[in-house]
């Protein structure tokens, strides 16, 4: 970071001098943002062909486009009605400027965060940009949504371009249409910009020519030494996972070790954030004996590597190994995400073979069933998929940045253009967040593994059909009897408290479904003392929505780890004296939390 970002004091007022020395500033940094953007690409093969995600953007509207445009009087409505809004909008805007109170054409949703400040509604300039944009959006949603001959998942791609579109173009993300901006670029003469653009050529050059937008100030947020901290060590790793076992806290633990099996999309240090923070501190500090598997952050020489190697060399060979070290044959098991995906797998597997290694499993967050999967369906289709397979065939892997970015651009406005414009625009550095932290330490997937996990889960649905193929296993999740801990949460836009309430049903044991308060991560890395969000359980429902569901629910505020925990203890209280690390056979390899979770895309 340079010392221009961190020491430069706004100036006391305006001054036309600085002004433009720091308007040229501003504008000499941009140009080096974008040669540092050209610079991988002058050395590239020229494309016969536009990208694929633009080919997809361009087919997909031009579908919704066709629809109207097929039908003179059907164009002329829909023109005719957004002309209206226009008019009435001028209106109210001759009326607001002639000193006459009126009021708006459109009003800002009250959640809107990006036109909160007083400008927005005091200015009739400012008042006027934001309801024609907001007119605008609203116009483009309704050619969409009324566009009755279009397919339900052309329609649900089209309704989420149009999202990325109209974010994008909102006038809040630019200098001359942002009052929060403006004021600020002229208090401090365009120092903020110079600021703003020096960054922009920072991240560029941090992404190797793509935009990597800092989320979080990476100072004090380093692996094993603010975050995963939990005292552990190594005890065994393969070419795809070390096996991390954690110190214990208390005098006597539980007899039935817990196996963690994170997602391999991102880090499993998201269960072991800053120690107030930490999932697994928590359980260590609650009598469990934990492992956790740490995936390794693939390259080119593991694009190869299937579902059914990470299944194998992840929770089997874990398994394994816990035997080994503490003599118990099961465990209880947690899958978080896709983490848990597998994890489903595994116990369908283990079922068919009819091997006994699993006391209980809680999924977090996890889909089997993906009917109702979340917003990453709009990536998924035949020709969306293939393109992609074409893309990892010839590096091997998928790369985090481009999983990254789809994740943000499902909340673009929280995770992208509040970055660009509070970054680029007001040259303000975010804080440091260990969450976000996270978040942008993105890791690599090798091709086969991710292929395999698209076609079968997302494309054709085998796991809850019964038509998955582990191993050349046929896997079955009915024949799956284990207790099951089902956590959902109610804000997930990946993996919708409805889907996983719907795949529920699957499971041949019993199975208790809980919704957390929040999202795909605040909603499970809640701490007790932390006093946030709520729960809620409803032991006796058959309900098929969440809707339906939560009508009889009990809500219970804060946290749900102790929910869990207690159960858990119903399923197996019996304890034995605290284990040490490692055994003879299997010496401690490294300390937690290991190498590969060090590995940076």
């Amino acid at each position: 970071m340079s010392e221009m970002i961190t020491e430069t004091k706004p100036a006391p007022g305006f001054d036309p001098e600085a002004f433009a020395l720091n308007l040229a500033r501003a504008m000499e940094n941009s140009g080096k943002a974008l040669a540092t953007y050209l610079k991988p690409r002058d050395s590239a093969e020229p494309l016969d062909k536009p990208p694929a995600e633009l080919t997809e953007v361009v087919k997909t509207l031009s579908a919704v486009a066709n629809y109207w445009l097929s039908d003179k009087d059907r164009a002329t409505e829909i023109q005719t009605k957004l002309g209206k809004s226009y008019l009435d909008l001028w209106g109210v805007a001759m009326r607001r400027m002639a000193g006459e109170d009126a009021a708006a054409v459109i009003e800002v949703p009250p959640r809107d965060k990006r036109f909160s400040a007083p400008e927005w509604k005091s200015s009739p300039l400012f008042d006027f940009l934001v309801q024609a944009y907001l007119l605008t959006t609203q116009w483009a949603y309704q050619l969409v949504r009324d566009a009755e001959d279009i397919d339900p998942h052309t329609k649900k791609k089209a309704e989420f371009y149009i999202q990325q579109i109209t974010n994008a173009l909102a006038p809040s993300n630019f200098v001359l249409t942002n009052p929060e901006v403006l004021r600020e670029t002229l208090a401090c003469n365009a120092d903020n910009l110079v600021r703003g653009m020096t960054m922009l050529a920072e991240d560029i050059a941090a992404g190797n020519g793509q935009l990597r937008i800092r989320q979080s100030d990476p100072a004090n947020l380093e692996v094993g030494v603010n975050m995963a901290t939990t005292p552990g060590k190594v005890i065994f790793q393969n070419e795809l996972m070390q096996l991390i076992q954690y110190q214990p806290t208390t005098e006597n633990v539980l007899r039935t070790p817990l196996l963690i099996v994170p997602p391999w999309i991102n880090k499993y240090y998201i269960l072991d954030l800053k120690p107030e923070k930490s999932f697994v501190k928590w359980c260590v500090d609650q009598g469990v004996t934990v492992f956790v598997i740490s995936w390794v952050n693939p390259d080119k020489s593991l694009g190869h590597k299937t579902f059914d190697d990470y299944m194998k060399q992840g929770p089997l060979t874990a398994m394994d190994v816990i035997e080994q070290v503490t003599g118990e044959m099961k465990v209880h098991t947690i899958g978080y995400c896709v983490g848990g995906t597998l994890l489903a797998a595994t116990l369908a597997w283990l079922a068919e073979k009819r091997r006994v290694r699993v006391t209980s499993a809680t999924l977090l967050t996890t889909q089997v069933d993906f009917t109702n999967a979340g917003d990453l369906l709009v990536f998924v289709d035949e020709d969306q998929i293939a393109a992609l397979e074409r893309e990892m065939q010839a590096s091997g892997v998928l790369e985090g940045s481009k999983m990254a970015m789809a994740f943000n651009m499902l909340r673009s406005n929280d995770l992208i253009w509040s970055y660009v414009v509070n970054n680029y625009l007001k040259g303000q550095p975010p804080s440091a967040f260990d969450l976000l932290h996270w978040n942008s330490d993105s890791t690599r997937m090798p091709a086969a593994n991710h292929s395999y996990y698209l076609r079968n889960c997302y494309l054709d649905n085998r796991l809850s059909a019964g038509t998955m193929v582990l191993d050349n296993t046929l896997l079955d999740l009915s024949k799956v009897k284990v207790p099951i801990y089902n956590l959902a949460t109610r804000e997930d836009h990946i993996a919708p408290a409805d889907s996983v309430l719907y795949g529920s049903q699957f499971f041949g044991g019993p199975v208790k479904y809980v919704l957390s308060g929040s999202g795909h991560i605040a909603g499970v890395i809640n701490p007790p003392a932390a006093g946030k969000y709520q729960y809620w359980t409803n032991e006796a429902s058959t309900a098929s929505t969440v809707a339906e569901w939560i009508k009889g629910a009990q809500e219970h505020k804060g946290s749900w780890w102790p929910d869990w925990r207690q159960w858990l203890t119903g399923i197996d209280p019996e304890e034995v004296p605290a284990r040490s690390v490692g055994t003879e056979a299997l010496p401690p390899l490294e300390d937690a939390p290991g190498s590969y979770v060090r590995v940076r895309a």
